[in-house]
């Protein structure tokens, strides 16, 4: 379909793909086996200027929003998961340093980002603190003019990678939710260590590992905003971000429809191919049908985030929510068209399947965000 994008917009898309074409999809099926984490790619993403997107043009971005961020996210995600997903890490990871930090920390930290040279990681998830993101148990302590950084993040995409990290820590742990504050931390800093790297079902050439603060000191010049703005910090980033992860569930379904499509018109049973068959051409109507509605949702909710709206959480929820359930749903039928094959490593709907589970868990889980969207409404209607 037509979406009537910009010159500058299609060259996004241009540019990813040709990633895409020549450098990931040759060695996504090696990368996965050996949980090797896509350096090189990502070198390459950020020589071709696609991380500046997140980046306002002060800072050396591009001055885009999270609509273009979509687009490369989309592509990149129809090669593979593990790479857009490191890639759209790394964007979470500076966005609390662009809606929150001052200036001094802006143009200390994001031309890096800017560049790829440098990676971020988003710190939120704790061991006892994953839908309930409230509950985290990491402490900031002040002392003089510093803050001491005590806990353990979990399943940290980008961990022991990324060179900076925006960390969620109780200040005032008797406020709650109101009691968290943001904090900037550096790879290297003493008392931050990384646990083992996880081994996971999908994604797995991904990083994930766990974030260990053993009394580490951070200059008070570290902390993001003001104390116990943390979990409205997160909350904004979050708001922004669930449309990529919708893109990531559009790009992923669309290559396994891509896939789908292809095997469908060369394998043969009973003396012609299965596209033929009734049962075969539905599913893949249904599931191209499913990618593009899934588009539509996530392009629109992407671009009211650029807006400027500041009402976005519902409409965010929905995009995540509703893209991420498609591309679980489009893989798994890539696999049955595929059948037999499809269940081996061999062809790549199995690598995609087990990639798009993700999808449904990570950023809020698919519960929580039906709880957002229906609390919403149920407060203020349509």
């Amino acid at each position: 379909m037509d979406y009537f994008l910009t010159e500058e917009q299609q060259m996004i898309i241009d540019i990813c793909r040709e990633i895409t074409e020549k450098k990931v999809k040759p060695i996504r099926a090696e990368l996965d086996e050996k949980q090797v984490f896509p350096a090189e790619i990502l070198k390459e993403i950020g020589g071709s200027d696609l991380f500046r997107l997140f980046i306002p043009e002060d800072y050396e971005g591009m001055g885009t929003g999270i609509f273009e961020v979509c687009l490369a996210t989309e592509e990149l995600s129809r090669g593979d998961l593990s790479v857009a997903t490191s890639y759209a890490a790394s964007g979470l990871g500076f966005l609390p340093i662009i809606i929150s930090g001052d200036e001094d920390q802006k143009k200390k930290y994001l031309p890096g980002l800017a560049s790829g040279q440098r990676l971020a990681a988003f710190g939120l998830t704790e061991p006892e603190a994953g839908s309930d993101a409230g509950g985290i148990k990491t402490r900031a302590i002040r002392e003089g003019d510093h803050y001491i950084l005590n806990g353990t993040k979990q399943w940290i995409t980008n961990g022991g990678e990324a060179d900076v990290y925006t960390i969620f820590a109780m200040t005032d742990p008797k406020k709650g939710s109101r009691g968290a504050s943001a904090f900037i931390v550096e790879k290297g800093m003493d008392g931050f260590e990384f646990g083992k790297k996880e081994d996971k079902m999908g994604i797995r050439a991904s990083a994930t590992r766990e974030l260990i603060f053993n009394d580490c000191a951070l200059p008070k010049e570290n902390i993001i905003g003001k104390e116990g703005m943390g979990f409205l910090i997160a909350m904004k980033t979050l708001d922004r971000s669930r449309p990529a992860v919708g893109a990531q569930g559009v790009g992923l379904a669309q290559g396994a429809l891509e896939e789908a499509l292809d095997y469908s018109r060369i394998r043969k049973q009973f003396s012609t191919s299965i596209s033929s068959f009734q049962a075969v051409r539905h599913m893949l109507a249904d599931m191209a049908t499913q990618v593009e509605a899934a588009r539509n949702l996530v392009y629109h909710a992407a671009k009211v985030v650029d807006s400027g709206k500041k009402d976005i959480s519902r409409l965010s929820a929905m995009s995540k929510v509703f893209a991420s359930d498609m591309a679980m749903q489009v893989t798994t039928d890539a696999v049955q068209i595929f059948g037999g094959y499809g269940y081996m490593k061999e062809y790549p709907v199995e690598k995609m399947m087990r990639d798009a589970k993700i999808l449904q868990i990570y950023e809020g889980t698919n519960q929580i965000q039906r709880d957002v969207i229906a609390l919403d409404l149920i407060k203020k209607g349509f």
